[in-house]
């Protein structure tokens, strides 16, 4: 008996374009621009000040400033003599939500402190307000215990701390003013990207994440606060505040748990369905 060749699968069409679900594709004869559909993923979370429901395959945790030169003791702020304790705070709570938001495959962006070594993009409010004093250190310029000039890309202290893993997949922008929007791509990788809905970690609470949460809100991106994987040095009266506006204005405030959770929950469901499939 003869042995039939298996058919070979289709070759793949060559495309052009950021991600899947954006691209352009060489066809035979034609170029395509129409772009292949992206199926909705809907996750539904507890919130304040109601439950809602996001798209997955549409959301991106934005991780802000994890960076050594804010988190470590012997850090550009921990040199200053700022207790890093409330910015080591939402570490925890992150480890705990990354594996588990990668393996539902949601989409990581670091959004990181990373100004150029000659600081000519840092205008004189900026300068002055990280460094206040002469005799004090700021941006770009060493430390006592020298661990490289402060958050300049490339230098330790821009790198992410140790107990938070980058993954070779995950995105990572480097911003040079309180919000991530501002004179940079994030917008544009974002947008590109299909992202709508921004989940926001990190520190602080009431400066870079909230900056940065308050312009995607006007620019049209949903917003979700993760109150517990967020941390600031400044009295809780303030986070009290931010969680306020966030809730009445500019978006829902849940917690990494309760996105774990939810995560969790609906992976449990989907796998008993492709156990059943297989059999």
């Amino acid at each position: 008996m003869t042995r039939k060749t298996p058919p070979k699968a289709p070759a793949k069409a060559p495309a052009f374009g950021p991600v899947p679900h954006n691209a352009w594709t060489q066809q035979d004869d034609h170029l395509s621009l129409v772009r292949a559909p992206l199926a909705p993923r809907p996750l539904r979370l507890d919130a304040q000040p109601q439950p809602v429901e996001i798209d997955l395959a549409r959301a991106a945790l934005v991780i802000v400033d994890m960076q050594n030169d804010f988190c470590h003791p012997q850090g550009w702020f921990g040199q200053k003599g700022i207790k890093v304790g409330p910015m080591r705070k939402p570490i925890a709570a992150i480890a705990q939500l990354l594996p588990i938001w990668r393996a539902a495959g949601g989409r990581v962006v670091w959004l990181n402190w990373g100004v150029r070594a000659d600081r000519l993009n840092l205008p004189p409010i900026v300068l002055y307000k990280g460094k206040r004093s002469l005799d004090a250190v700021g941006y770009a310029e060493t430390s006592p215990l020298d661990r490289g000039p402060s958050v300049v890309p490339g230098h330790w202290g821009a790198q992410v701390i140790d107990e938070l893993a980058v993954a070779p997949t995950d995105i990572t922008v480097h911003k040079h003013r309180l919000s991530g929007f501002q004179d940079n791509e994030l917008d544009s990788l974002l947008r590109l990207g299909g992202v709508q809905t921004l989940l926001w970690a990190g520190v602080n609470t009431d400066r870079c994440v909230f900056s940065s949460l308050q312009d995607a809100g006007f620019l049209g991106y949903d917003n979700l606060l993760l109150t517990d994987a967020c941390g600031t040095p400044s009295p809780a009266y303030v986070s009290r505040a931010i969680h306020f506006l966030v809730q009445q204005l500019h978006g829902f405030n849940t917690t990494a748990k309760a996105v774990g959770s939810a995560l969790t929950a609906s992976m449990a469901k989907k796998a008993p369905a492709r156990r059943g499939a297989r059999a």
